[in-house]
Order: C-alpha cells, then structure tokens, then sequence
C-alpha cells in the first residue's frame, strides 16, 4: 500500500534534517577526526591544528616587545584592538588542543567538554571574523574608543546567538555523519550539516556581496576601504566557506568525500585565520618606523578629549612670534585632524583668546603704534 504523499515529505526532511547518511568509521576523512597516535593517546587531529598555532604564538611572543612599544608610540587603539584580538585567538584555540588532548573520551562528559570548547573558540573566531569587516565598512572612517566598544559589542552578541545555536543542535540533534558507534561518542559536527551548509552559503554570499561594492554606485557613498589586502582578505574568506559548502552539498547528497572538503575547510580555518587577520591589518604597521592606518580617518563629535588620546598639531613658541602666527594661529581649519571639535574650543578667558591670535591682529594693540592707555586702565 503506498503511503500518503505527506508521510513521505515527513520523512525526506526528517532524513535531511537527521543526516542518516552513513560513513565508514574508516573512512580517511572520518578517521582523522578521531584516530590517536598510539604511544601518547593524543588525537591526530588535536596535534595538527595545535602545531600551527604554536608556531604562529612563538613568532608573536618574539615580536612582543617591539609590538608592545609600537602600539605605545602610535596610541592608535584600532591597532591596540586587533592585536588583542589576534593573541586572544591564537591563545584560545592552543588552549582548545590542549584540553581535548587531556581529555579521557571513553566518558560522556569528556565528549561534552570538547564539544563545548570548538562552540567557544568558533564564537571568539566569528566575532573577530564579524568585528573586521564591520569596522572596515561601517566606521572605517572613524578611530575612536566609542566606535571600537560598539562594533565588538553588536558582533560578540551576533557570535554568541550563533554559537548558541549551533551549541543546541550539537547537543540535541547531532549529526550522525560524526557519529562513532564503535567509541560511543559524538565528534564536533558544527551543528549538523544543514547548519554548517547555511552558514557557509550565507557568509560566502556576504563576503562577494563585499567583494563587488567597489563596482557599484554604493561606493559613492560609502566609505569604502581601498587597501587592497583587505579585498585578499575578504577574497579568502569568500573561497573558504564557498568550497566548505560544497562539501557540505556533497555530503547531503550521500557523496562521502565531502567530508574530507569539510575536513580541509576547517582545518584551515582554525590554523591560518588569525595569521591572515595579523598580515592583512597588523604587519605592515609594526613593519613600517611611520605606519598608515589602512581604514581613511576623520574627527568626529561623538569622543570626548581623554588625555591619552588629544595631541595638539603645535605648541605656541612665545620666543617667535613670526612662527606662532604663521602656524598656530592662523584658522581653525588647523584643528580639523585632532579630536576637537568646534564646541569643545570655547575659552573663557578672552585674554586667552586673544593670545592664540596673532599680536598684529589683536584690535588695540601694533607692535609699530602703542595705543594702550595705561592711565585709562587705572581708573
């Protein structure tokens, strides 16, 4: 007897949303996901995202020093921003190894533990991944403290829903493409394949979205950025989560070696992210004695004048009076590259005023004709 045709829907999208398609335990691409190297009980696949990351922590911890001094001199916490957000990254994801290969997975709380630290470095990850283009598009224009908190707050929170999400379905739908039967344990699925396909269709189509502003008429009026290691770096992104939805296609489409371009995709991902992110926005500034800020930059309204962040274009020299008059005091256009504005420029003391003009212009007073009355003042 045939089944109604709704039962038969009901079950294609339960299959589906399920992944019941089922791939050999010894499958390569399988198998790296959880084979051990036999003398130390480490998973290989642990070790091979650990080495990367190690490398790229020592090469930062040799150039600390000089980091530290550089972000000091130029006080730009754009750059400041970055770099923590480039060591946070780094340190999260050896921590991650590090504790997974720690962990005894013949226990059921040991597959939760590690489940739980891929959803937490893949949230650090996606904010910083977010935070970048955000900036770069939405205040590019803009260096401030004020704009910086903002931006890191909107995608943290954005992050977080996501891995929130991608945290239930691992734990109440797990895919069972990462299911072990013979070890009675669940491997980090990404939140199922359906998920993982979204996702990556998603940002793939945001990241060419990005990629072919420049060539609409949007760029009139946007402040687009125009370095072009920032469109390399989008370009990456784009290819990257591109190819991992075609694995994850290929997967639903019961074709097994999806998996091992998942495998790929990942891999890359959590090894050469945070690198790309230190070469495309860090390395040329801590190279260069003068760096220049890749995003354009102007004075803005909304920052109040903190003492570690005002410099004045020039101090008045009273010993020439020539030098002070043809470049202090001449318009208040000199004022436009500092974080003062207009309003934050009134002076109560009009003796002050008048001192930040040139003494040949100050009305009642010529270095050629006195004309102070002094007997006048006393009365």
């Amino acid at each position: 007897m045939k089944e109604p045709q709704s039962l038969e829907t009901n079950r294609l999208a339960s299959n589906i949303m399920n992944n019941s398609t089922s791939i050999d335990e010894e499958h390569v691409c399988k198998l790296v996901l959880y084979m051990e190297i036999p003398s130390i009980n480490v998973r290989v696949w642990d070790v091979a995202i650990l080495i990367p990351n190690l490398i790229f922590m020592m090469y930062l911890v040799t150039k600390f020093s000089r980091a530290r001094l550089k972000l000091r001199a130029a006080n730009s916490p754009i750059f400041f921003t970055f770099y923590c957000l480039v060591l946070f990254n780094v340190f999260t994801s050896i921590l991650r190894c590090l504790i997974s290969m720690t962990l005894n997975f013949s226990n059921l709380a040991a597959d939760s533990i590690n489940i739980t630290l891929w959803i937490l470095v893949k949230c650090f990850f996606l904010a910083t991944e977010m935070s970048v283009v955000v900036f770069a598009l939405a205040f590019g224009h803009m260096e401030s403290r004020s704009s910086i908190r903002y931006v890191l707050i909107t995608t943290s929170f954005i992050s977080l829903a996501y891995s929130a999400s991608q945290g239930a379905l691992e734990i109440f739908m797990p895919d069972s493409i990462f299911r072990i039967n013979s070890k009675d344990l669940n491997l980090f699925g990404h939140g199922g394949i359906v998920f993982w396909l979204i996702s990556s269709v998603v940002f793939t189509m945001l990241y060419l979205l990005i990629l072919v502003l420049p060539q609409t008429r949007l760029r009139e009026k946007l402040a687009l950025p125009v370095n072009r290691s920032f469109y390399v770096y989008v370009s990456l992104l784009a290819q990257l989560n591109g190819i991992g939805s075609i694995g994850c296609a290929f997967l639903l489409l019961k074709i097994t070696e999806g998996l091992c371009i998942v495998d790929v995709t990942t891999f890359l991902y959590f090894t050469l992210f945070t690198p790309l992110v230190y070469i495309t926005f860090l390395s040329s500034f801590f190279s260069v004695s003068q760096s220049s800020i890749m995003f354009s930059y102007k004075a803005q309204n909304d920052d109040r004048v903190e003492e570690d962040t005002v410099s004045l274009p020039h101090q008045p020299s009273f010993s020439s009076l020539k030098t002070d008059s043809d470049y202090i005091y001449q318009t208040d256009n000199i004022y436009n590259n500092t974080r003062f504005s207009v309003s934050d420029r009134q002076i109560a003391n009009p003796l002050y005023n008048a001192s930040l003009q040139s003494p040949d212009s100050i009305t009642g007073y010529s270095m050629d004709e006195q004309t102070i009355d002094i007997e006048e003042q006393k009365k």
